[in-house]
């Protein structure tokens, strides 16, 4: 099939190379002509794994390719994807506009029919203002169809999400828009739910909302083992087993971060109070959440006494493993409120340093070559992404290093019996430490 991908962010990205993987004829529209050139030179500006290789491959078999003419990427496909950020609003709403603009484009430059998929994150009823848009808009008598299809997409294993997903979710309001796209999801084999539009577009927010309401809730619980002497990982262990419950997103921590989680449920809950319901569990989610940086500035100021004048190194920046992205990670609130108290900050992350650099709130931030390098003579390490280099680390080199044996584990990759046999003054969440 021939492709349109507008957008060539994390979830745009993946789509068209994974789509042109497929066997597709797919074509990515970005506006940001530095971005797009590199994509053509075969840089990529994101960093999630096997996408620079699979852009590569299909590169090199002409699968796939990026510009800037949006008229020239809609004279070419029969599908539209639109992957363009969906930003919140200061109230928490989305902002569509980038959407609307996108819209307000296709339809200028369509001459035949086409399928536009809404495929970034969008609240319920935007599928319907993307089909009034394009009727607005359309030459007479071009026809067309709209349809929802919400990414599941994890920073750090978006491909394998795609190739081998869990489900896929298609909106559409028309039979030939659902043979489309039952057509170009055939080669997944995945189990494939059709539906209307809205329930589409809601399926994202309640399973991302949902997702998040059990990172609170383990946070929640880590908060009461502490107070009661029990290890919440062993609790989440136990809760796990429950076929009801799943292991899964059942981890204490610092909170989740990334675009996708604070941003969904925020216009969650603005969506559910303009349809007349105050969604109050939601509203807790997020407070929980927030709760837990302030909680943990706190652990690394007692693990310390006095943070004025100390140096942190900090271990990971971030949101999440295996992926550069820092939108709303918790790195940098966290290295903020440390720096107002005076603290000195030496930083590391295997790949989202460059990305770092450029944020103003990490202007005094020492950036360094590696762990080793942050550890050196800092009064303290603290663990902000759960890396698997750091699980790896010689942590013998790592007390020598230190002026002081201290680490404040963010999300507790290491077993508190064993750092105390290491000599370490060891804290983390929710485990005795």
């Amino acid at each position: 099939m021939r492709i349109t991908v507008i957008g060539a962010g994390y979830v745009g990205l993946v789509t068209a190379a994974c789509l042109a993987d497929l066997g597709n004829d797919v074509i990515c529209v970005d506006i940001d002509r530095s971005k797009v050139s590199k994509l053509n030179r075969g840089i990529v500006p994101i960093y999630e794994p096997g996408l620079e290789d699979l852009l590569k491959r299909n590169r090199k078999e002409k699968r796939i390719g990026f510009t800037t003419n949006l008229k020239e990427a809609v004279g070419r496909s029969e599908i539209i994807f639109i992957a363009v950020g969906t930003p919140p609003k200061e109230n928490g709403e989305a902002d569509l506009t980038h959407i609307e603009a996108v819209a307000e484009g296709i339809a200028r430059y369509m001459t035949s029919y086409h399928l536009v998929v809404e495929k970034s994150t969008t609240p319920v009823e935007t599928g319907n203002w993307i089909k009034r848009v394009l009727e607005a808009n359309a030459r007479k008598g071009v026809r067309f169809d709209v349809a929802s299809n919400p990414e599941f997409l994890r920073e750090g294993s978006a491909i394998e999400d795609f190739m081998h997903p869990d489900r896929i979710i298609i909106g559409v309001e028309s039979k030939k828009a659902r043979d489309m796209l039952l057509e170009l999801y055939r080669p997944i084999g995945a189990e494939i739910i059709v539906t209307n539009i809205n329930s589409a577009e809601m399926i994202k927010h309640a399973s991302n909302s949902f997702l998040a309401t059990k990172i609170s809730f383990i946070n929640a619980v880590a908060n009461v083992c502490e107070k009661a002497g029990a290890d919440v990982e062993e609790v989440a262990r136990g809760m796990g087993f429950d076929k009801r419950i799943g292991r899964d997103f059942l981890n204490a921590g610092i909170g989740f971060g990334g675009f996708c989680f604070p941003k969904d449920i925020e216009a969650f809950i603005q969506l559910s109070e303009k349809a007349g319901y105050d969604f109050e569990l939601l509203k807790a989610v997020k407070k929980v959440n927030e709760k837990q940086i302030p909680l943990f500035i706190g652990k690394i100021e007692k693990a310390l006494w006095n943070i004025k004048g100390k140096t942190i190194a900090v271990l990971g920046l971030a949101f999440k493993p295996n992926t550069d992205d820092m939108r709303f990670a918790p790195s940098v609130k966290i290295i903020e409120k440390l720096i107002s108290e005076g603290a000195r900050i030496s930083a590391y992350d295997p790949q989202a340093m460059d990305k770092a650099k450029r944020l103003p709130e990490f202007g005094k931030v020492k950036f360094c070559d590696g762990p080793y390098g942050a550890a050196k003579d800092a009064d303290c390490a603290v663990i902000v992404t759960e890396w698997n280099e750091f699980k790896e680390l010689d942590l013998k080199k790592v007390k020598r290093l230190l002026k002081h044996p201290v680490i404040v584990d963010g999300r507790n990759i290491y077993d508190p019996k064993k750092m105390k046999e290491l000599g370490f003054r060891y804290t983390c969440i929710g485990r005795a430490s």
